[in-house]
Parts: C-alpha cells; sequence; structure tokens
C-alpha cells in the first residue's frame, strides 16, 4: 500500500487534533534516551569491528600551493604502520548540503591550511597518529588570498542573489528618520559534541560505512561519487548522531577515507577527526559584513530597506551565506535593494551552520531596528508591529500564516517588557532590557517512511531519517502511535540507515515535518485499511490502546490485521504551496542583562522567547531546541568567534579551550512559550521547523540590551569587554 501526496494546495483536515491516542503535543521522552544516558547507544566510531585499523588525517601546512611528495617508505617503517594514503580521490572539503555528488576532489592542490591531504593507517590508534605527526610532506606554496580584506581577493556579484524595487535613495531622502550602518559578524564554527567519525569495510564489491551524517540519502550519493562506485553498493549507517548543527550535512573527508583505505587494505578501518582537524576541516560559517539603509516616515513605518552584504568562500564552491534570505519579507517598505557579495580565499569551506542566513542576517537587521526605535522614540515592540506587512512585500505573495505581532505580544507580555524600568543599577552593573523579532523560512523535502502493523498490535516505522539530537525517534512515534491509537511502548522505529526508505534528512528545519509527513500518511493508508475490514468510513474511526472502535463495536487491532503484517509506504513532496504563498516561522525574544560599568563585562539576567511553528509535536523537544537556539545567541553576542591569522590563513582558536561557547554559567533561566498555530500549506500535519528559529535574532535581543544599559552600541559582533569598555560612563 502506497500513500502519495504532493503540496500542491492547503491541506485543511487538522487531522491530528482529532485523534484519540493524546501523544501529539505531549512532551514524551525520547525512546532511545535510556540507551543514550547509557552509554549503549551506537554512535559512529564505536562500532569497532573484527581486525579494525585506525586511521589518522595528515593536514595542510600551507594555505595554497602544491603537494608534491610525501616521504611515505620512511612512515612505513614505523611500527605498526600499515600504509600512508593520498590522491585524487581524497576529498578537500566536505560536501555542502544537499549536494549528492562528490565535492571538489584531491590532496595534490592545497586550498588552505588543515586541509586533509593524507591518511596514516596503522594497527592501535597511537600509532597512526605518531605515524601522522611525523609525516613530511614536500610542498610548494602558491600566493594565498587569506582574508576578506585584502586587496588581490576575487569578489563575484552573482546576479540571482541582486534585487532592487523602487528608489531607496529618494526614500533616504525623503524618510523623517533614517539609520544607515555597517555591522560585522565574525566566523563560526558547529563544533558538534560528537566529532566527525567513519568506519569503513568491504563486503566483496559493496561499501559498509558507519558515519556521522545528517542527510543519509544525499550521502551515500556522495559517497558512491567520491570513490567511484554505484550508490547501490554502499550501505551507510547514522542510527546516532552526537550533534550536527550542519556541519555533517555532507560527506566529510574522514568517510571517503576511511573507504579507500578499507578497500585497499582489505580490513575495516576507522577515522576519526580531533577537536582540531573538525574546526580546520569541517564547515564554518563565513564572517559577514553587512551595510544596511532603513528609511521611515514620521510613524516610524519604513519606506525603504536596503541590505548588502558581504561573505567569504573558497573556489569552487557553490553555497554562500544567505544572509539576506528574510529581509525581503520581515518588514515592509516599498524601496528595496538587497544585494550580496562573495568574496574567494584561502580559508576553511564555509558552510551551512545551524539557520544558514538568518543567525547573522536578522541579528544585523533586528539591530538596526532598534537603532531605528531610539531615532524614532517609538516603543521597539510598537515600531515592529507597525512595519509588519500584509503580504510578502518582495513578490506579493500572500503568507501561509503570520505570527509575528501575536508572538511580539505573547512575549512581551510574558516577559513584563512594559514593567522595565530604564537607568536601573545594581551596585556596578547597570541594568538594560532589549528585544528582536525571530524569522526563518520554512520548507519541506521528499520523504519516504514504511510503517507495518503486526499481527501482535505493534507497530515498526522505517526510513533513513537521522537524529541528531533534535528527537526525531520520540515524534515519528508519537505520529504513528497517534494515527494508529498505539502507546509509544510497542512502537519501534528505525533510522539512519540507507536500506531503508529514504527521507529529506536532518537540515533546514525541514526534518520533523518532512519524516514526520511521509509517517503520517502511511499511518493515513493503514487506517483506511483497518475502516474497509470494519466496513466504516475512515473518518468514523476512532483508535486507540491497541483497539479499533466503530459504530459503537471494539475490536483488538491484533484482530483486523489477522496473520500477515499490514505495509504501508508514505511519500511526501513539496509543491506549489511552496512558491505560491510565502511559508515562515515567527517568535520574538526579550531578555535582560547586567553590564558591570568596571570591566565592561556583560552577563544576562534572564530570557524569554515566544515562538509560532505550526504544530508543536512534541512539547519537550521543541522546548529543548528553541532553548539551544537561544544559547546559540548568546554564545553569538557575547563570546563565540573564528579567529584566523591573516599571515597563512589558519584558525587560532581551534578548539573549545580557545573558542568560547556559552558555558552553563553564561546561561540564565530561559523560558519558552509556544504559540497555537496550524498552517496547512506547510504539510498535512500543519507543522512547522522549530529546530533553528531560536537562534534567528537572538543575539541581536542581547547587543539591544547592551545598549539600553550603557548607551554603547556594538555593530561588531561579538560584544566583548574591549568594544564596550571605551564607551561607558564615568564613575
Amino acid at each position: 500500500m502506497n500513500a502519495h501526496l504532493k503540496m500542491d494546495k492547503p491541506d485543511n483536515r487538522n487531522r491530528l487534533d482529532n485523534m484519540a491516542q493524546g501523544l501529539i503535543h505531549t512532551g514524551m521522552d525520547r525512546p532511545e534516551g535510556p540507551l543514550k544516558v547509557t552509554g549503549t547507544a551506537t554512535y559512529a566510531h564505536e562500532d569497532h569491528q573484527p581486525g579494525m585499523l585506525h586511521g589518522v588525517l595528515v593536514r595542510a601546512t600551507i594555505a595554497r600551493g602544491t603537494l608534491d611528495s610525501i616521504d611515505a617508505a620512511a612512515i612505513e617503517k614505523l611500527p605498526g604502520i600499515r600504509k600512508v594514503m593520498h590522491g585524487d580521490k581524497f576529498l578537500r572539503n566536505p560536501a555542502q548540503g544537499t549536494a549528492n555528488e562528490a565535492p571538489v576532489q584531491g590532496s595534490s592542490e592545497i586550498y588552505y591550511l588543515g586541509q586533509p591531504v593524507a591518511l596514516v593507517v596503522a594497527e592501535t590508534f597511537e600509532q597512526a597518529r605518531h605515524g601522522a605527526q611525523s609525516l613530511e610532506l614536500q610542498v610548494t606554496a602558491k600566493s594565498a588570498v587569506t582574508s576578506p580584506d585584502s586587496d588581490d581577493a576575487k569578489v563575484e556579484t552573482p546576479d540571482d542573489q541582486q534585487s532592487s524595487m523602487g528608489d531607496l535613495d529618494a526614500a533616504m531622502k525623503d524618510a523623517a528618520y533614517t539609520v544607515e550602518e555597517t555591522y560585522t559578524t565574525p566566523g563560526h564554527t558547529s563544533a558538534p559534541m560528537e566529532p566527525h567519525a567513519a568506519i569503513a569495510w568491504w563486503e566483496d564489491d559493496k561499501l559498509i560505512l558507519r558515519s556521522t551524517s545528517q542527510m543519509v540519502k544525499y550521502n551515500v550519493n556522495e559517497v558512491a561519487d567520491s570513490v567511484g562506485i554505484s550508490a547501490d553498493d554502499v550501505h551507510l549507517m547514522s542510527p546516532y548522531v552526537g550533534g550536527g548543527f550542519g556541519s555533517k550535512l555532507g560527506i566529510s573527508p574522514d568517510a571517503v577515507a576511511a573507504a579507500l583505505a578499507a578497500r585497499e587494505l582489505g580490513a575495516p578501518v576507522s577515522v576519526a577527526m580531533s577537536r582540531q582537524q573538525v574546526f580546520e576541516s569541517t564547515m564554518r560559517r563565513s564572517e559577514t559584513v553587512q551595510h544596511f539603509r532603513l528609511a521611515a516616515d514620521k510613524d516610524g513605518k519604513l519606506t525603504g530597506i536596503g541590505h548588502r552584504a558581504r561573505v567569504s568562500q573558497l573556489p569552487d564552491e557553490s553555497f554562500s551565506e544567505p544572509v539576506t534570505q528574510a529581509t525581503p519579507f520581515l518588514y515592509r517598505g516599498e524601496n528595496r535593494e538587497i544585494g550580496m557579495e562573495i568574496v574567494r580565499i584561502n580559508s576553511t569551506c564555509a558552510g551551512s551552520v545551524r539557520a544558514p542566513g538568518e543567525a547573522v542576517g536578522i541579528t544585523a537587521l533586528e539591530i538596526a531596528m532598534d537603532e531605528l526605535a531610539v531615532k524614532t522614540g517609538i516603543d521597539p515592540v510598537e515600531l515592529r508591529k507597525r512595519n509588519i506587512p500584509e503580504k510578502d512585500p518582495s513578490d506579493g505573495r500572500d503568507f501561509s500564516s503570520h505570527t509575528l505581532a501575536a508572538a511580539l505580544d505573547d512575549g512581551a507580555e510574558t516577559f513584563g517588557w512594559k514593567d522595565r524600568t530604564s537607568g536601573q543599577t545594581d551596585g556596578e552593573w547597570l541594568i538594560g532590557y532589549g528585544m528582536s523579532s525571530a524569522v526563518r523560512v520554512n520548507m519541506i523535502g521528499e520523504s519516504h517512511a514504511r510503517v507495518t502493523l503486526n499481527p501482535d498490535g505493534t507497530v515498526l516505522i522505517e526510513t533513513d531519517m537521522t537524529d541528531i539530537g533534535t528527537g526525531t525517534y520520540a515524534i515519528l512515534t508519537q505520529i504513528a502511535g497517534e494515527m494508529l491509537g498505539v502507546s509509544q511502548d510497542r512502537i519501534e522505529t528505525r533510522l539512519g540507515d540507507s536500506n531503508l526508505p529514504k527521507s529529506a534528512g536532518s537540515g533546514g528545519s525541514w526534518g520533523a515535518s518532512s519524516a514526520g509527513s511521509s509517517v503520517f500518511l502511511a499511518c493515513e493508508k493503514l487506517r483506511q485499511e483497518i475502516a474497509k475490514k470494519l466496513g466504516c468510513d475512515e473518518a468514523d474511526l476512532t483508535l486507540r490502546d491497541g483497539t479499533a472502535t466503530a459504530a459503537n463495536k471494539q475490536t483488538p487491532l491484533s484482530d483486523l490485521v489477522g496473520g500477515s503484517p499490514m505495509e504501508s509506504t508514505g511519500v511526501i513532496e513539496p509543491g506549489k504551496t511552496m512558491k505560491e504563498v510565502r511559508q515562515a516561522t515567527f517568535g520574538a525574544f526579550f531578555c535582560e542583562v547586567g553590564v558591570n560599568r568596571v570591566t565592561g563585562e556583560t552577563r544576562l539576567r534572564r530570557m524569554h522567547g515566544s515562538f509560532a511553528a505550526g504544530r508543536i509535536l512534541n512539547a519537550k523537544t521543541a522546548r529543548s531546541q528553541c532553548l539551544g537556539g537561544m544559547t546559540f545567541g548568546i554564545g553569538m553576542a557575547l563570546t563565540e568567534e573564528l579567529i584566523h591569522d591573516a599571515r597563512d590563513g589558519h584558525i587560532v582558536n581551534r578548539d573549545l579551550g580557545e573558542y568560547h561557547i556559552p558555558v552553563n554559567a553564561d546561561v540564565p533561566q530561559l523560558t519558552v512559550n509556544f504559540l497555537e498555530e496550524r498552517d496547512p500549506y506547510a504539510n498535512p500535519m500543519q507543522s512547522k521547523g522549530i529546530g533553528e528559529l531560536g537562534i534567528c535574532g537572538a543575539a541581536a535581543c542581547i547587543l539591544n540590551a547592551i545598549h539600553d544599559a550603557t548607551g554603547v552600541r556594538v555593530r561588531d559582533l561579538p560584544a566583548t569587554m574591549d568594544k564596550v569598555l571605551p564607551g561607558l560612563p564615568d564613575l
């Protein structure tokens, strides 16, 4: 049985509100939680195979040039060393998200310092590490561009990333109030808890790969293309992934190196990146330079918005940080100019880091909006509400739903925004309050799932969708349990295996809605078959606690299934609703900070977020995603920045000792509200993405609060003490 839905029109049935099991919306615990906390959930680098060898990657020591030769013979004489490998199939950098093919390959050309160029394989990890550290590389250095500010940097202006409407210059000239400022954000890294790792072995001509992968459907094709085999001959498994934040969207150098070495040596090979290699050889978020022009009339209504951004990237990469992604539709303004520049430099590959685009773009926009609020004297919440458009200003499309005003009101009420008092102090601490809007584009990807109702009334869910800590195991269990009336303990969910039906994978905040919709559709088909057996309409069928009820007659599900399992495959596919209406999620942040008037230190005292993201499938995991996003925002605002040495482009702070993420002491009690929303244009469950919304604009909230406390406007993130202290009022 198959159920296939292409989202060409809104689905107004709102079915999940009318089911009887009561699993959806609840904060159901993760089914795999006990496995994770007891250490029995097997992650990629823990699936050790008999006779397994260990590989350690060797990094390039120059920013640009050629690898002429390596002294393999000397290293292969060392104890335990089995092979030193390099060559044309090694990955220069990971594949971008949904690339579906090999990224740039070859170790002879060096494009950035830290690029993986060789692999040393040995009987033990320690032997392999010693060999890798001892390997001498013969290189020829070439001229490199290691800074986006270099006069030698090649700057591209893609035509498809430039747009304009009306006359922004005239709007700025005629405006009652204007803001024209430049904001800069540094590079960021994902640095997930689980470093990138892979274990590969071959069975005849078939590659078996345990990998840290977010998007199995695409990753299979990427690794197959990289090693030169058919995708049918790759079996990739990623049932548990310890975080990704975008860095594991595409296949990475460790996986391909492990596969090549395992084939060469006829034995399983593991390759795990060190934390420093994760920083150097996976994905970074590009630094940004963003120039904003805001024009407003005497009532604070925007008449013009200009947003020009500059980002950096390696040569031959099509991805660029989509900084201006939400600017065209967040606020009104009939005169607009949007532009993007890409600087090609020799630095770690830029790619998707949690909420690419809005995380940094909306942060800058929301600081600019706060500057406008100060100039106009209009309350920052009211200013934003006055500028909410009725339709997408860039193209006139309707919004599928629009909840920004509701989120602003809910957040302000919960936080006590109207009760704040400016100019407060607490000993040495200057107290300030800030707020900002949140927005993130919404989408789905094609996803397949198979649901089996067994003769004993248990349920099996199968899809290659991954769980990167986001709660996929729980959410898919809840959807099937709700639709089929089965308790969670009688449902098994299998994920992260390329032999299973293909899903969109984890990324872009589309995972739960995409994979969840395919499970929903498969279950709906099973409900129809159950109703047929009972001789009733499916709409008149109630399924609860393993029992089917129709016309006041109750029948155990196991009796209806009979001796053979009932199986259904569901397929969801994006359609016209992705193009004909503007889909987005919205929210609002509010916070209180203290800034030490002696040291310039900023401490976040409290923070609240109100979010609307369609139907919330699991209240606990959704809240956790928002808390994580807000914590990302704290890091962006106060501590996080990749620092590159301009001489050769190497990352100075390439571990978690020097790259300062927020720790427990930096994060006060955070609170989260979810607004009731159903969006029939999004998918049949009427849910939307939540994983990235919580970071989009969060940093601006904190920067705006610092200004409220001190009068210091930090436009170069993060707001470290050296940027705040010089502008503090005298004691």
